[in-house]
């Protein structure tokens, strides 16, 4: 996609931090720009910055782990703007930091649930109508460098980005038939208020098995203080659209760890002369499955 004029975008997440940089630079591109927050009076100050720059934007409170408001939201888009998002970007995130041997059923079920079930919503709920429009579209889900390696004090968080990066490869091969790109970004520190998200955590959720107070969001505050300027962000992922690139992750110092990291997965597969006819068998069967549901699949769809 090169041309944002008149497009759709839908942001979660889009009342502050990384996704109301999205909403200023894509706005600022002549998109028409959608921000779904959980916190009215955010959404209510950042329309009102959007409007003031000229852009047309549109707020709506949704708790992206409601299944049901999601729908109810996107029904809201589309009796507004008169049509589906052909912009999609899955931003909003909590986190919350404690060693992973004490992490509570709460926190998983919270942080996750958050992560990357507010994502799997999000697609669940668009992706169809984005494909029943036959519009070209793009996808952006925000995960994390987290997302590529284990934390020993992050466990949730990273667990679920790491999902988020391997669902949006596959819906990556999934939409490219339909005119639909899919990119996943993932940064390291955004200048955010992620460190107040867990004065947003529900009442259901609420035995942490971390330490969270004040003085442990104004730890969080000291890191992301010096984080990527939102809308720097957003000109990286504006980038990324305009090349249709899968990974979006502008950070330099990321680099040499995640090479590090991938080379030691890489080193650990046997080499191919330790079984070459096994490796043989098991592709073929793979190929031969994959061909197979795919014939049945067509012959379904005729």
């Amino acid at each position: 996609m090169q041309d944002f004029n008149d497009q759709i975008a839908f942001i979660t997440g889009g009342a502050s931090g990384a996704g109301l940089g999205q909403a200023q630079v894509f706005g600022r591109a002549g998109a028409k720009v959608v921000i779904a927050d959980i916190r009215a009076e955010a959404i209510d100050q950042a329309l009102a910055a959007l409007r003031a720059e000229g852009i047309t934007a549109h707020g709506l409170v949704l708790d992206i782990m409601d299944r049901a408001a999601y729908a109810r939201a996107a029904d809201e888009v589309e009796a507004v703007f008169g049509a589906a998002p052909t912009l999609l970007f899955n931003t909003a995130g909590v986190n919350s930091f404690g060693p992973v041997e004490n992490t509570s059923y709460d926190d998983f079920d919270w942080i996750i649930g958050v992560n990357l079930g507010g994502v799997i919503n999000g697609m669940v709920t668009f992706v169809p109508r984005m494909i029943k429009s036959g519009k070209p579209g793009h996808i952006v889900t925000t995960s994390s460098l987290g997302g590529l390696m284990g934390s020993a004090l992050a466990a949730p968080y990273s667990a679920a980005k790491a999902a988020v990066v391997n669902l949006m490869e596959s819906y990556r091969l999934g939409l490219e038939k339909h005119g639909i790109g899919v990119s996943v970004l993932c940064p390291a520190n955004i200048k955010s208020n992620i460190a107040e998200a867990s004065r947003l955590r529900p009442a259901q959720f609420g035995q942490s098995g971390y330490v969270e107070n004040e003085d442990s969001i104004a730890s969080l505050h000291s890191i992301h203080q010096h984080g990527m300027d939102p809308v720097e962000l957003a000109e990286h992922v504006k980038r990324a659209i305009e090349a249709n690139q899968l990974y979006v992750i502008p950070y330099p110092e990321a680099r040499d760890g995640l090479r590090a990291h991938f080379d030691r997965i890489v080193e650990s597969v046997l080499p191919l002369e330790a079984d070459p006819e096994g490796a043989r068998l098991r592709t073929e069967a793979l190929q031969n499955w994959a061909a197979d549901r795919a014939r049945v699949f067509m012959e379904k769809q005729e």
